[in-house]
């Protein structure tokens, strides 16, 4: 089995002091990858926020994912994008960025919606959310036994996501989640304190 990893993504507002909280954040333990979710910003504003933030990524090597946009993916040359439901489709987001990029899909609790973006390409599927979230309101709540299940006869990664912390992680680490997508946890506090503390149950 595959050692689970943490997945950072970032909180609405990347502006300001954020490129320093990144900074910290993976200096103080592993982070496979980093999510760069922005709402409500022009394509041009959202590109010029990006850009320091995706320096601090390569220098680390920690993969760059754009939230939601694949125009947006593109322009910045991101290593990947991550696909909700209704932002287009796995096969467009491979024809726009390559065969090198990483594609995820938000899958919510559906293993039906899992399998279909498994078999349309995708890199990873993510589903959640496990707990009470403070960064999205959650309508899909999702059980232990679709990441064992998954685990068991799918190849393709999985992400647990939703209200993830370190105290909560434990079960989803022992169901077989690949990746734990974390977000409040780490930036409603000290991130640096947050990503060891994960780092330590990650083991």
């Amino acid at each position: 089995m595959t050692q689970c990893q943490l997945y950072l993504i970032s909180p609405l507002d990347v502006a300001g002091t954020f490129p320093d909280r990144l900074e910290r954040a993976l200096a103080a333990g592993p982070v496979a990858a980093f999510q760069y979710r922005v709402k409500g910003l022009d394509q041009h504003e959202a590109a010029r926020l990006a850009g320091p933030l995706r320096e601090i990524c390569a220098a680390r090597d920690v993969a760059f994912i754009v939230n939601d946009s694949i125009g947006l993916a593109k322009r910045l040359k991101a290593d990947g994008v991550h696909l909700g439901q209704q932002d287009g489709s796995v096969k467009e987001a491979r024809e726009e960025l390559g065969r090198e990029a990483q594609i995820g899909v938000t899958c919510h609790a559906s293993r039906h919606l899992a399998m279909e973006a498994g078999e349309a390409g995708a890199d990873y599927v993510a589903f959640g959310a496990f707990y009470p979230s403070s960064t999205k309101d959650a309508e899909h709540r999702a059980e232990l036994e679709t990441l064992e299940w998954w685990s068991q006869v799918f190849e393709i990664p999985c992400v647990a996501i939703g209200g993830i912390t370190p105290a909560n992680c434990a079960p989803l680490i022992k169901a077989g989640a690949d990746f734990l997508a974390v977000s409040g946890a780490v930036w409603s506090g000290d991130e640096a304190a947050a990503v060891a503390a994960f780092a330590r149950e990650l083991g």
